[in-house]
């Protein structure tokens, strides 16, 4: 991340969702605001020339707040949006009654607020900005001080993020979700390279490249067993799994196909006391 400018892989990642607006059909996933956040920025050749990343993108939002909606209507009323970068959901916000707490780097924070004043995208009352240094503050305690109730249950979209992190920063933050009541977490993840198949390899390596030179670069990745013991060894004991040949029946109404992809999306739940 630079000085002064949102995440070079948040803005793409918007770039993304912003093209699959226009170009794909089925549109898997509608966000009207895409476009609009990213102001008067060019969208990059790379997000018109990289189907299976976009179709890939649309799908982790839709699912995720397919998972979202059905949370709501069991009464949660919290939403935590981690590491929120150019997400737009806390602004077409669909859930009457739901607070959403944006959870960020202040830098990254600071630049979307007026990005958003800029581009006259309305902030409702029930959004509140949480910034925090992931390096030396508590998530946590971040989260109640901006009043969060860490006793109520809350459901935390955590997208496009844990490819960049250690396992180590992964579990913390599993932990602060997991000691919510009924504590949920859509969350992807990239297979280890070791792991994924050749019919992907060319688009990870593409990815691969194009983070590190934006000085974000991927993790080397993980396998779905260790990624769901990582879950399970923080609480969750209920988990969804979506794959390639998922995404193929679920979405695009295709047979699964005998390949499978390399990024997953996860659905985690907390629902034992």
């Amino acid at each position: 991340m630079r000085e002064g400018e949102p995440s070079r892989t948040a803005f793409g990642a918007a770039a993304l969702r912003a093209v699959h607006q226009e170009a794909d059909d089925p549109r898997i996933f509608t966000d009207p605001l895409a476009r609009r956040i990213l102001g008067r920025a060019e969208l990059p050749d790379r997000a018109w020339n990289q189907p299976r990343l976009r179709l890939f993108i649309a799908v982790r939002h839709r699912f995720a707040e397919d998972a979202l909606a059905a949370a709501v209507a069991r009464g949660t009323r919290q939403v935590v949006v981690l590491g929120a970068g150019l997400d737009t959901f806390a602004y077409r916000n669909p859930f009457p009654g739901t607070r959403v707490f944006e959870v960020d780097h202040p830098a990254t924070g600071a630049w979307k607020r007026e990005q958003l004043v800029e581009v006259g995208i309305e902030v409702p009352d029930a959004v509140t900005y949480v910034a925090v240094d992931f390096e030396r503050d508590s998530l946590s305690e971040r989260l109640v001080e901006a009043g969060f109730d860490a006793s109520a249950p809350a459901f935390f979209l955590w997208l496009g993020v844990v490819p960049y992190l250690s396992d180590d920063a992964v579990r913390a933050t599993l932990a602060v979700v997991a000691a919510v009541p009924d504590g949920e977490v859509v969350l992807d993840y990239l297979k280890a390279v070791e792991h994924a198949p050749s019919a992907a390899y060319s688009d990870r390596a593409s990815l691969e490249e194009q983070v590190a030179q934006a000085g974000e670069p991927l993790s080397p990745g993980r396998d779905p067993d260790h990624v769901h013991t990582l879950l399970r060894d923080a609480g969750f004991d209920e988990i969804e799994d979506v794959g390639r040949r998922e995404i193929r029946a679920r979405y695009l109404g295709l047979p699964p196909g005998e390949a499978e992809g390399d990024s997953h999306v996860v659905r985690a739940r907390v629902t034992r006391p």
